[in-house]
């Protein structure tokens, strides 16, 4: 997962011009959702609809967490450090980057260190990757609506694995086959829409934003998940801030003008949260992963 991600993000770096030069090279560099359409399915596949349930469960727990400590932290630094915010970070900042996962790196890293019913957990973890919900806690829901159809979009390509893989035995051991093989290109693809550059314009506070959704969001939401029986891995991996959650500090000026100044800050630190993430989140999810591997190696 992470060396496709850094490779494509240096590409697109120094060399972005490769990626556009048409073709397939285009193709793989931006079919990004594309390629997690498939792996949604592929993965759906393997579903057995016994874990439906579970799924619905790791997902509504990780989702409400997620959102209640960001929409927290921001509130504290909205109440006790005014519009200057913490080190630099606003509350439009914080909650915009603590409150959003990266859907398509939590689809990757489930299915590759969870479970079936860690992997179905997207299909209620995408409600808060993008503006959204962020929107609704800044008191901008008058003009906010929750994408149902992009929900459903997302869930479509699982259940229809999931239909797959429960009617027919032999297509669910194929299709399960090459969910795994497409992780390294759908990495690769998020890489290529990153950029470094974004990190030296953030300065130190977005680096800092991204390690407090790391740090201190996924504490919460690792613990919350092992305390509603899950094994952490999809906390760890619902830890990161989702590149959509850049369009919220615009989004919000369209509600609100007069926070446009903050909002330029903000959209930077963002962007760099989503790169800082994009690195550590792999790191903690197979630390998690591993630490289970060798619990169950103890017992």
């Amino acid at each position: 997962m992470v060396i496709p991600l850094i490779l494509g993000a240096l590409i697109n770096t120094f060399v972005p011009q490769i990626l556009k030069i048409g073709g397939f090279t285009t193709a793989m560099a931006t079919g990004a959702n594309a390629i997690l359409g498939v792996f949604l399915l592929c993965m759906g596949a393997g579903m057995d609809l016994k874990a439906a349930p579970k799924s619905l469960k790791t997902g509504f727990v990780i989702t409400l967490v997620k959102f209640g400590v960001g929409v927290a932290i921001g509130l504290i630094v909205a109440k006790f450090f005014g519009p200057n915010g913490l080190w630099g970070l606003s509350s439009l900042a914080v909650m915009a980057a603590m409150t959003n996962t990266n859907g398509g790196l939590y689809a990757a890293l489930t299915g590759e260190f969870g479970n079936k019913s860690e992997v179905g957990a997207i299909a209620i973890i995408s409600v808060n990757d993008g503006p959204f919900l962020t929107m609704i806690a800044l008191g901008t829901a008058g003009i906010a609506s929750i994408p149902f159809l992009a929900l459903l979009g997302v869930v479509l390509p699982i259940a229809l694995g999931m239909l797959l893989g429960n009617l027919d035995k032999q297509m669910r051991d194929f299709l399960m086959k090459g969910g795994p093989m497409l992780i390294p290109f759908f990495a690769f693809a998020l890489g290529c829409g990153l950029s470094l550059g974004m990190l030296l314009k953030a300065g130190l506070p977005g680096v800092i934003l991204g390690l407090l959704t790391v740090v201190v969001g996924g504490f919460f939401n690792i613990l919350s998940d092992k305390v509603t029986g899950g094994t952490g891995v999809a906390g760890a991996a619902a830890s990161s801030t989702a590149g959509n959650a850049v369009a919220t500090p615009a989004a919000v000026v369209l509600a609100d003008p007069s926070l446009s100044a903050v909002a330029a800050i903000a959209t930077p630190q963002i962007a760099a949260s989503t790169i800082t993430t994009a690195i550590l989140v792999p790191i903690l999810t197979t630390y998690m992963a591993n630490r289970n591997k060798r619990k169950l190696e103890i017992v």
